[in-house]
């Protein structure tokens, strides 16, 4: 293909992605299964290029930013919590997934040996991070449910990666449980290592950097140098990206400036979209060829359908058991364990949230050629992609029926007011020792006014049958923004203004409203 072809191709799929999604969720349809839908379907068109999906491109291109865009935004706090829950399913339950899945393919697919069992097990252990915080973001689930599950997806992928590679490498030679062992140790010790390195020395350099274009710059190359040191020592470099990601996210109010942030913010949002809806458009756009692949393996049509079935009901069987079983470790275990512990309802909402996507379809393309049954163990991989994208689904409806507590939004928001009264009364104590006899009266009336406005809104605020205080205050600020911005717009419709005034004061307006739309009830509730 040309140049110019490339391009418009590229062009062509940006907007595809982006049409598709967006209708998606205006309809509320699951974004991710519509893209591979409507990508398997082009796949069959005679004028759609051939798009091979490298799993190269896939593990060291798209895999790290996506895992730093989830990782930056996941509560450091929250992950440590939950640790012993998200060790559960990121490494027990991987482990169980692999033997589970493993011995199911060694007796259901013809002339395949039991160490690529194991690898395809490896392959469709690990949830999908993309998935699984898309949905779980709609549901309302409590908190604690959607931190396990976002560390889960997060971590388990270099516990699959790993058992992964000890499969490929007994399938090409001879491999002892001792050096798997220590191959993992080996990859967790080095990933964490690199991540925390990676992040500490990142973290001391953005400190130094005022400007938010520079900032942002050495943003966007974060995940792969982690992920490149990571792999240069034989590290976990999936881990090495989660650990910088959770580390710069967490020490971000103190090494970057407010603009630095919300530029960041803004970027990897849009990164993060474009490259999460992408990779499911590529997985539809490879079915034509990997079905292609299997015919010529001569597996024959029903026995394909009937493997599909069996390798699809013993993941989401290992899954269900696996809850099962640490779900009564909690309940009847130790005091300490059952104080930690879930109810029930919330194995069965995790066992059922267990998306697969980008990471098991990269990874089946790492299969070496020499893998007995190589093309149907990708088909059966796509299959495990599109069947718990439609399990997904069914997410909402077993939500509601299990009447799961949703998040307490109103406690949040009153929570969140109180701390922001406590800053304000931090920034009063400041103002008071700042304040010098030079500074004009004005300024300093207006400084108070605004930082007591919440403290007196909370100390007295509106009768229940009125609106907070707070609200009020956004929604007539709303306004009189709006009417501010449109006076700037005429402004410059009729010249009387040069253009880098209109530009800052459009820029100062616009700051403003995003300071009053992060501090408003509907931002909060999501």
């Amino acid at each position: 293909m040309d140049p110019v072809s490339t391009i418009v191709w590229i062009v062509v799929f940006v907007v595809v992605t982006v049409t598709v999604t967006g209708f998606s969720r205006r309809i509320g349809w699951s974004a991710p299964f519509v893209l591979v839908v409507v990508g398997a379907a082009a796949s069959f068109l005679p004028s759609v290029p051939h798009i091979e999906l490298e799993p190269e491109l896939v593990l060291y291109g798209l895999l790290p930013p996506l895992l730093f865009a989830a990782a930056i935004r996941t509560s450091i706090v929250d992950v440590r919590a939950r640790r012993d829950g998200i060790l559960l399913l990121s490494v027990g339950l991987v482990a169980f997934t692999v033997v589970t899945v493993g011995l199911t393919a060694w007796l259901v697919v013809p002339a395949i040996s039991l160490a690529a069992a194991f690898a395809f097990g490896a392959v469709v252990a690990p949830t999908d991070a993309v998935a699984i915080t898309a949905i779980a973001g709609r549901l309302g689930l409590p908190r604690r449910v959607v931190t396990v599950l976002e560390g889960e997806s997060l971590l388990n992928d270099a516990t699959a990666l790993v058992a992964l590679n000890a499969a490929i490498a007994a399938i090409l030679s001879t491999v002892s449980p001792l050096s798997v062992t220590g191959d993992f140790v080996v990859a967790v010790v080095g990933g964490v290592g690199v991540g925390l390195a990676v992040g500490y020395v990142l973290a001391m350099i953005r400190r130094q950097l005022h400007a938010p274009v520079l900032d942002t710059s050495l943003s966007l190359v974060t995940p792969y140098l982690a992920f490149i040191l990571g792999e240069l020592v034989h590290g976990s470099g999936v881990l090495a990206v989660v650990i910088a990601g959770l580390f710069l996210g967490y020490r971000a109010p103190v090494i970057q400036s407010a603009e630095a942030r919300i530029a960041e913010s803004i970027n990897w949002r849009t990164i993060q979209f474009l490259l999460e809806n992408a990779v499911f458009l590529f997985i539809g756009l490879n079915l034509e060829s990997i079905l292609e692949g299997v015919r010529l393996t001569g597996t024959g049509f029903w026995a394909t359908v009937w493997i599909s079935l069996v390798i699809l009901a013993a993941l989401l069987a290992s899954r269900f058991v696996w809850m099962a079983i640490t779900t009564s470790i909690y309940r009847y275990g130790p005091r300490r364990l059952r104080e930690r512990g879930w109810s029930w309802r919330t194995g069965v909402a995790v066992s059922f949230a267990g998306m697969r996507g980008v990471v098991t379809l990269a990874a089946v393309f790492l299969l070496p050629p020499e893998t007995p049954q190589r093309e149907l163990l990708q088909l059966l991989a796509f299959v495990v992609v599109v069947g718990t994208l439609l399990q997904g689904l069914a997410l909402p409806w077993i939500i509601r029926r299990l009447r799961l507590p949703p998040p307490d939004r109103s406690q949040e928001r009153v929570e969140a007011q109180m701390l922001l009264a406590e800053a304000q009364t931090a920034g009063l104590a400041r103002l008071d020792a700042e304040v010098t006899d030079a500074d004009e009266d004005r300024v300093i009336g207006r400084l108070r006014t605004n930082a007591r406005f919440l403290a007196n809104a909370l100390d007295n605020p509106a009768p229940d049958d009125a609106e907070p205080l707070p609200a009020a205050y956004n929604r007539l600020r709303r306004a009189m923004i709006e009417a501010e911005r449109a006076a700037v717009l005429a402004a410059r419709v009729e010249g009387r203004y040069q253009e880098p005034a209109i530009r800052s004061a459009l820029a100062f307006i616009d700051v403003e409203e995003s300071a009053l739309k992060a501090g408003s009830p509907k931002h909060h509730d999501g």
